[in-house]
């Protein structure tokens, strides 16, 4: 049951055979098809180095820059909130003021205690923090409705 029938398996064999008996064609064949695929392979590193190219560019061109100072206050994000997680809790703690700017976007923040010892945190950590100071006062300016001329 597992050998192939003698038929099928002489026919393979003369297939074989002839194919051995052409191996310059096969060999020029075989190298046709090797240019194939290194094209193929060389197009795709094209596209995908294109494709990162215009997602960097997109990154880049939506990215917000943080302007932070010396005397600012900033809230600092509640990372261990994760272990008890509550709808209306704030992320966002106290806020801190900067103490100090560091390289590499690490920031030196103290709380607002008079005692408090400055720490240093990541900058993508924080938030600006806005005063009630801070609002302004918006124009209210009521739209009519249409009028509707029969």
């Amino acid at each position: 049951m597992c050998h192939l029938p003698l038929e099928v398996e002489h026919k393979a064999y003369w297939a074989i055979k002839g194919m051995n008996m052409k191996a310059l064609a096969c060999e020029k064949e075989r190298k046709l098809q090797l240019q194939e695929l290194e094209e193929l392979r060389l197009k795709a590193f094209d596209s995908a180095m294109w494709n990162k190219e215009r997602t960097k560019l997109w990154h880049d061109r939506n990215l917000q820059v943080k302007e932070l100072r010396v005397g600012q206050k900033v809230l600092l994000f509640q990372s261990w909130l994760k272990l008890m997680p509550g709808k209306l809790k704030s992320k966002w703690i106290d806020p801190y003021t900067i103490a100090g700017l560091r390289a590499h976007g690490a920031v030196e923040i103290q709380g607002s205690a008079p005692n408090s010892v400055p720490f240093l945190v990541n900058c993508h950590r924080m938030k600006i923090f806005r005063d009630n100071s801070e609002l302004h006062v918006v124009e209210e300016v009521p739209l009519q409705a249409p009028l509707i001329i029969a």
